[in-house]
């Protein structure tokens, strides 16, 4: 008795493999199908606090600075959610750069795509651009505290200008979204970055040489605890279940 109920659980672990890889083989899903799953464990009252950073910077080969940024934190205790823009700048060292002499054509669809676009297009030399967007999520439930936050508060419609030896800063609200753009001086190029509409845009056009161009969009999350959630761990414990059969 003993032998054959080992040959038998022997003969079920060998063609496991194989059944799990036959019938339950994974499959890509497709974005549609995806977006059906966007926030499906996150339970009601978890986010305590959300919030967004987008900045930009230019220096150019004389040292010369722009910086333009727009911050917004929610919480349960905001009545109207508002942007708070501050432009900064500075003046290097160095002589003035040489007008950018370069060319960039095309580009016309990278501003009618969704999801996250990025692009860096350069005609000059010895230049470093970066496009970043980061989602902090933090589980420890407590909202960033209540400080007042500094700078000039964008209206629906309006604009925020910033300028310096670098170029102009404008960061502008319109149609439910956010948008900041930099025109560096001497023809060096420009940069522009906007959220809204399902969409984040980071595009940065390089003519001229020696700049250096950042461009950041972060959303920041605080969630509470809730590790003793029934609901919340219920659905994870089916997820685990899906190893054993091949996912």
């Amino acid at each position: 008795m003993n032998t054959s109920r080992w040959l038998t659980v022997l003969c079920l672990a060998a063609s496991m493999p194989a059944y799990a890889s036959s019938a339950f083989k994974p499959i890509e899903l497709k974005d549609s199908e995806m977006a059906e799953l966007r926030g499906r464990y996150v339970m009601p009252g978890r986010i305590i606090s959300f919030g967004i950073v987008m900045s930009s910077t230019w220096t150019n080969a004389a040292g010369d600075n722009i910086t333009g940024k727009a911050s917004m934190q929610v919480d349960s205790s905001t009545i109207t959610p508002q942007f708070y823009v501050q432009t900064t700048g500075s003046t290097g060292n160095g002589t003035n750069p040489s007008t950018g002499t370069g060319n960039v054509t095309g580009g016309a669809g990278l501003g009618t795509g969704t999801g996250v676009t990025q692009s860096v297009r350069a005609a000059g030399d010895k230049n470093t651009a970066y496009n970043n967007v980061g989602i902090n999520v933090t589980e420890n439930g407590f909202a960033p505290s209540n400080a007042a936050q500094s700078g000039q508060v964008l209206v629906a419609g309006g604009t925020v200008t910033g300028d310096s030896a670098a170029g102009r800063v404008s960061v502008s609200a319109n149609n439910g979204g956010l948008q900041m753009a930099i025109q560096a001086n001497h023809n060096q190029g420009n940069s522009l970055q906007q959220i809204g509409g399902g969409q984040v845009l980071q595009g940065t056009v390089l003519t001229g040489n020696s700049n250096f161009v950042n461009n950041m969009t972060q959303l920041n999350v605080v969630m509470n605890n809730g590790l003793n959630n029934p609901a919340l761990n219920c659905n994870l414990d089916q997820l685990k279940g899906l190893r054993t059969l091949g996912y």
